[in-house]
């Protein structure tokens, strides 16, 4: 693990950028850009199209390690490269920025008001792939959408038992067991979430964690998480709030930061010019920062 690294995450101020949008929801992230499904006709065509959005982004003015913390690419953005380095090696060397990967394969069907990760039988390759091309550490989602305990349990048993096995490779797992902010019972679940974090946390050993949770109905509910001595961070998700919304709450949640996705990029265009997408990410990247260090 990379001192140097864990000390940005752990001590620094600012937030993790999500540039993780993988193959299922690529074409949602292409269309919100301007970039319609008649701009590609196949899957590689389309990875190009998402590619070169996150090298604009990555490779803007604005987007450096003095306000932005890490930054989580998805597999075939890991195996790009941005102006001749591979893309994590480019994020810490030229940027300053921590680079994370999602592992995730997508979620099950749902059960018991839950959906866990599908399997992940290629994980210790993609691990050590990852190791090899300097990413720090990695990011997983599963889905809550009611409070019962037996889903909650159910996400939160293998989001900790493959958390460890991230964790023996030398990387800092970054556990997202997300609760849908349509949930009819989000306060509930989150408290569900909440207690059993803190349970399996005390039989965690030596591992170094992060959390990747929904913004919650109760300000300052995490804050414990944050404060556990084998917790490197906490991070928001903006789960579908506009970014308004999103940094409103993640202000009222101290100790908690952002790791937005689409309320990061949500007023980018493949349409504008240079100024004028260095001025929108830079006023997105300035008001994230400022509610991620409230």
């Amino acid at each position: 693990m990379h001192s140097e690294q864990f000390d940005k995450v752990s001590q620094g101020q600012g937030f993790i950028a999500a540039l993780d949008q993988s193959g299922g929801s690529t074409p949602k992230a292409l269309a919100a850009y301007g970039v319609e499904a008649d701009a590609y006709s196949n899957d590689d065509e389309m990875f190009d199209r998402i590619h070169e959005m996150r090298s604009r982004i990555m490779t803007s003015d604005a987007f450096t390690g003095e306000r932005v913390l890490g930054a989580i690419l998805f597999e075939k953005t890991m195996d790009r490269e941005v102006e001749g380095k591979g893309s994590a090696q480019y994020l810490w060397d030229v940027k300053n920025i921590v680079p994370f990967l999602k592992v995730d394969k997508g979620l099950a069907d749902e059960v018991d008001g839950a959906q866990v990760m599908k399997p992940m039988p290629d994980l210790d390759a993609l691990l050590d792939r990852a190791v090899d091309k300097g990413v720090f550490g990695t990011k997983m989602r599963s889905v809550v959408k009611v409070a019962d305990q037996a889903g909650v349990d159910a996400v939160l048993d293998q989001q900790f038992a493959v958390g460890a096995q991230i964790a023996a490779k030398g990387l800092v797992p970054i556990l997202e067991p997300e609760v849908d902010i349509n949930s009819p019972s989000k306060a509930e679940a989150e408290q569900m979430l909440h207690d059993g974090i803190i349970a399996r946390l005390e039989s965690a050993g030596d591992d170094k964690l992060m959390f990747k949770v929904t913004l919650p109905e109760t300000d300052g509910l995490y804050a414990d998480v944050a404060a556990h001595p084998n917790v490197v961070g906490v991070v928001a998700l903006s789960g579908g709030y506009s970014r308004d919304e999103a940094n409103a709450r993640l202000a009222r949640n101290t100790g908690v930061i952002a790791s937005f996705s689409r309320a990061l990029t949500q007023d980018l265009s493949a349409h504008q010019s240079d100024d004028e997408f260095e001025a929108s990410l830079d006023e997105a990247i300035e008001s994230i920062y400022r509610a991620s260090i409230t």
